[in-house]
């Protein structure tokens, strides 16, 4: 009885249909859209092609990428919905707790998001060092001291609060998809940004 079970809440989990494009989609764009911003990022800090493109504006650079990335994130969660609506569904929780569990992971992730970008500001979340524009100093105490990457956590929890609320197995392997991307992400951004900071204060010392 034990066994049966078991396998039982496996295929319930397990649940994935690889042969709808949409799932490939999702699971691409997702990849895509740090792939993008690293690239873009890197690129103006380099060569400055945003901050020119605004007449040397580098606030206006910072502002138009972060719509782009903004716009691009939207597009990746529609993306995740069509493709959730293409996956078989199966119950995974029992009622009241089929409601309530994903709309405390959402609010918990829209929180974790919402927290971290109103600490940041829009320049401090969308790579403004890159562009030449510091915070007093890196984003390291309080909330980030208790969780860091909040921003990352949160999206990842949305996205798995979405996986409940549809009923969609196949969404927790999107959602696993997306913390692993995050992840690899976080290998190339953050020695980058020390770099950053780094040259700043050194050139602070020199002055």
């Amino acid at each position: 009885m034990v066994s049966y079970s078991l396998i039982d809440l496996a295929r319930t989990w397990l649940l994935v249909d690889f042969t709808q494009f949409s799932m490939t989609l999702s699971l691409l764009s997702i990849i895509f859209i740090p792939v993008a911003w690293t690239t873009v990022a890197r690129n103006e800090y380099r060569n400055k092609t945003l901050t020119r493109m605004f007449r040397g504006n580098a606030r206006y650079g910072c502002y138009f990428f972060a719509a782009i990335i903004f716009s691009a994130g939207l597009a990746r969660d529609a993306l995740y919905h069509r493709a959730l609506a293409d996956q078989p569904r199966r119950a995974m929780l029992p009622t009241p707790l089929d409601t309530l569990v994903p709309a405390a992971l959402f609010l918990l992730g829209q929180t974790l998001v919402v927290t971290s970008t109103w600490a940041l500001g829009i320049t401090g979340t969308f790579h403004g060092d890159y562009f030449g524009i510091f915070m007093d100093h890196r984003a390291e105490g309080s909330p980030f001291k208790v969780l860091r990457d909040r921003m990352y956590k949160g999206s990842t929890l949305s996205f798995a609060a979405a996986a409940l609320w549809y009923e969609r197995p196949a969404g927790f392997l999107i959602s696993l998809h997306v913390y692993g991307v995050y992840l690899i992400a976080l290998r190339f951004e953050e020695p980058f940004t020390d770099v950053i900071y780094a040259g700043r204060a050194e050139s602070q010392r020199s002055r």
